[in-house]
């Protein structure tokens, strides 16, 4: 662990200005942690071989391995950032803030929930050296270094973030929103966000997770998420993108969950040069249920990776998975949906869809659902459509007296609206479907060729 690569020399650099400066205090399990990562991430480096790499063979990373991202510096002041964040409220006595300005905690646009009652919504930086939150186990440990080398750098980088717990049998609902924004730059930057959401027995918990930045900036998030589900729990979990169009994002995110429990996740994404969202959810509890929606917008070259896996590891569980796609311009898309039935997860019932429509006629989808079954006592389903506008529904619009772009636009909505109308919390809902509706394009729409 003292040298790497010439390609990887700034990364290394930067890695050695935080053990030795702000993440030299850490625990001494944390410092294992980080050297962990560093290691496995100067042996893999990143994935840009994508002969015979599956996960990788649709997404080139070549742009992001050749880019000189160096680690933001100190922390912006405040009043700087805020027009970047996403601008809805959520009020309450249970409602808590904590807002991370270029990888760093910002307390002056936080209100974070002290550990009482039950609960911790905190920075980890914060709270890492302190015994009583037995972090040491829980950080990494549905994420592990191993899983590519995108995870082992945020491992390697791994210093600040949130750390969200709600107690055994908390009975009040928790709503918790986490900002990570990125600002003005002169330089390509790289952020390691990391976030541990730990929701105990019976508990009922929200969290709303945006990333954002500067519209005309190059600049790379590197997010890893873990959440893990106790019995009995419940776990709304929303994850906005909305990163500026010359972006680079990459999100992993696991999920572990346990008897009785529920996960519902829905993933929202605009903007952004390429992202790729990385989510996978272990079913390792009788009973478990989870829900896993998207919705994205694309233009002119972006590109976006959905990446999501299902593991039905114990019986009696559930999951629908539905993601859907807005195309534009030269766009393109990408979606690989696993569905897992082990052996022994008998009375597995799984629906898996991902439809997209097409505004272009040069944009494309690759799209690839697959069901490995191992049980034969399952109810299992999985399908993909990618297509133009309707034409027999958009005469039917016509009919009634509506001109073209205002006929192609309601359709267009129509489509969106069945993911946005599962978001629960209510000023989050308005927030993206006002959103998502000004990000349709004003422009006549290729229709499919009747039959």
């Amino acid at each position: 662990m003292t040298s790497a690569p010439a390609k990887y020399a700034h990364y290394f650099a930067d890695f050695q200005s935080l053990i030795q400066g702000a993440g030299a205090g850490a625990p001494n399990w944390l410092k294992d942690l980080r050297d962990t990562g560093w290691s496995r991430f100067n042996e893999t480096g990143f994935p840009t071989a994508r002969r015979g790499n599956e996960r990788w063979k649709y997404t080139n990373v070549g742009t992001i391995a050749k880019t000189d991202f160096r680690l933001a510096g100190g922390p912006t002041p405040a009043n700087s950032s805020k027009a970047l964040a996403p601008s809805y409220r959520m009020e309450g006595a249970s409602v808590f803030d904590l807002v991370y300005i270029d990888g760093r905690y910002s307390p002056d646009l936080s209100s974070p929930a002290a550990p009482s009652n039950g609960i911790t919504a905190a920075s980890l930086a914060s709270i890492a050296s302190d015994s009583k939150f037995s972090l040491e186990g829980q950080i990494g440990r549905y994420a592990p270094p191993g899983d590519d080398g995108f995870a082992a750098l945020n491992t390697a980088f791994l210093y600040d973030g949130a750390y969200i717990y709600v107690a055994d049998g908390h009975s009040e609902k928790v709503l918790v929103r986490l900002s990570y924004t990125t600002t003005d730059g002169t330089s390509p930057r790289i952020t390691h966000p990391r976030t541990m959401i730990v929701a105990g027995q019976n508990t009922d918990i929200t969290v709303v997770e945006s990333y954002s930045g500067p519209k005309d900036n190059v600049y790379f998030t590197n997010a890893v998420t873990e959440i893990s589900v106790g019995a009995g729990a419940h776990v709304d979990h929303y994850r906005l993108l909305l990163e500026g169009e010359k972006a680079f994002h990459v999100g992993t995110n696991r999920v572990n969950q346990e008897r009785d429990s529920s996960f519902s996740s829905a993933s929202f994404a605009l903007g952004t040069a390429l992202a790729r969202n990385d989510l996978e959810v272990l079913l390792d509890g009788p009973g478990a249920y989870c829900s896993l929606n998207g919705l994205y917008l694309t233009a002119d070259n972006q590109h976006i990776d959905n990446l999501i896996s299902i593991d039905h590891a114990q019986p009696h569980c559930t999951s629908r998975l539905n993601y859907k796609g807005i195309l534009d311009g030269r766009s393109r898309a990408v979606f690989g949906g696993t569905v897992l039935v082990r052996r022994d997860a008998q009375k597995s019932d799984a629906e898996q869809t991902d439809k997209n429509l097409v505004l272009s006629k040069q944009a494309e989808v690759d799209s690839k659902p697959s069901l490995l079954i191992y049980a034969d006592d399952v109810k299992c389903s999985h399908g993909a459509t990618a297509g133009h506008i309707d034409p027999d529904t958009l005469f039917y619009l016509r009919s009634r007296g509506l001109d073209l772009d205002t006929a192609s636009r309601m359709l267009v909505q129509a489509f969106a609206s069945e993911i946005v109308d599962k978001v629960q919390v209510e000023p989050l809902r308005e927030y993206l479907d006002a959103l998502f509706n000004a990000a349709i394009p004003n422009k006549s729409l290729p229709v499919a060729e009747a039959r």
